[in-house]
C-alpha cells in the first residue's frame, strides 16, 4: 500500500526537530577558565509539533492502478518549534561544585550557598581575638 502523504509530512518535520533537540541542548559543553575550573551550562528545552490534513472530496480523484480505489486530492501541513531558555550553570572548581541559578532569585540563593562560609570565617575571627586578647569574665 502507498504511504498516504501526510505520513511523508510527519517524517520530515520529526527529523528537523530530532537534529534541534538533542542532550547537548540542556547540558551543555564544558567550558574550562584559566584558573582551572569547569562551567557546564544548564538549559531548559520546549518543543512543540502539529501536523493534519485532509482529503477534499470533488472530482473523481486520482486513479493509482486499476485494482486500487481512487485517491482523493490531498491537502497538508506541519509545523514545530523549540526554545532553549538558560537555567543555569554548574561551576566545578576548587574542590566544589556550585550549581548558579541565571533567575532573579540567585541573590537568595548566593546567599544560602555563601552562609556556611561565612559564619566559618566569623567564628575564626572570634577565636583569633580571643587568643589575642584573652579577657577574665567575672
Amino acid at each position: 500500500m502507498d504511504e498516504h502523504p501526510i505520513q511523508s509530512l510527519m517524517t520530515t518535520a520529526m527529523e528537523n526537530l530530532k537534529e534541534m533537540v538533542d542532550v547537548n541542548k540542556i547540558v551543555g559543553d564544558a567550558v574550562e577558565t584559566p584558573d582551572g575550573s569547569v562551567i557546564i551550562p544548564v538549559s531548559r528545552v520546549t518543543f512543540g509539533f502539529a501536523a493534519g490534513g485532509s482529503e477534499f472530496q470533488g472530482g473523481e480523484g486520482v486513479q493509482s492502478s486499476s485494482n486500487q480505489k481512487a485517491m482523493l486530492p490531498f491537502g497538508g501541513g506541519s509545523g514545530g518549534g523549540v526554545t532553549v531558555q538558560p537555567v543555569a550553570f554548574l561551576v566545578v572548581g576548587g574542590g566544589q561544585v556550585r550549581l548558579l541559578p541565571v533567575d532573579g532569585q540567585i541573590m537568595f540563593d548566593r546567599i544560602f550557598d555563601v552562609a556556611p562560609q561565612l559564619i566559618t570565617q566569623i567564628q575564626e575571627l572570634f577565636k583569633q581575638k580571643r587568643k589575642e586578647s584573652p579577657v577574665a569574665y567575672e
